[in-house]
């Protein structure tokens, strides 16, 4: 008979000890174990096979393509550094002034990496009437509107009593592998404004930063 693998498996006979070479037929055992043989080298394929269908050829070009993947490193996180601020700050500066103790430093490891910030600042004042936010790298300003009070928010008169936490996410180019310097800074448009207002009491909260360095 021919033999039904790689479709299905054969069921082929095995002669007993007192069976005679006809039953069965020597000639059609031998015959059928070659053409097992042959379908299973077939199936399996030759080394560096070119036959798509053989196990070979798919488990050398799913290793090819492993190998490729496992080379690539855009989008990778490669370090994480956060800080946490739970004392309050306040600021009545109509310009921009560093939040104390929300700032992170980081060394990229690549010119080529790119740096997503992400902030939450909790704020809150009984007399201030809108503040602005922004990051600064260093010394210089991201995510800040052209001129004036761009980034502002207005109070609403729920803050004479309440905070509120606000969320900042960037991704900036810091194009540098030297030690880098993220800071949150505010400034307010008139009033005293707080940062983890009355952080021992019910109304405080607290403030964080962080930065991840993704490859490119």
């Amino acid at each position: 008979m021919a033999t039904n693998f790689p479709t299905s498996l054969d069921s082929l006979t095995n002669p007993s000890a007192t069976d005679t070479l006809d039953s069965p037929p020597h000639d059609e055992q031998h015959a059928d174990a070659n053409d097992a043989i042959e379908a299973l080298q077939a199936k399996v394929g030759v080394d560096s096979s070119a036959v798509t269908s053989s196990l070979d050829y798919k488990v050398g070009d799913h290793a090819s393509r492993l190998t490729t993947l496992e080379a690539i490193s855009h989008g990778k996180i490669l370090q994480v550094v956060s800080t946490a601020k739970t004392d309050e700050f306040t600021s009545t500066s109509s310009s921009l002034a560093d939040i104390t103790g929300l700032s992170v430093d980081i060394t990229p490891s690549s010119t080529s990496s790119k740096v997503l910030i992400l902030s939450q600042v909790t704020v809150g004042s009984p007399s201030a009437t809108n503040f602005s936010l922004q990051f600064v790298r260093d010394s210089t300003e991201i995510l800040n509107g052209d001129t004036g009070f761009n980034n502002t928010i207005d109070f609403g008169r729920h803050f004479a009593t309440a905070t509120d936490a606000f969320t900042l996410l960037y991704l900036d180019s810091p194009a540098t592998t030297s030690a880098t310097t993220y800071k949150m800074q505010i400034r307010v448009g008139s009033g005293t404004v707080y940062v983890n207002r009355g952080s021992s009491t019910a109304y405080g909260g607290t403030s964080t930063i962080t930065v991840m360095e993704v490859s490119a």
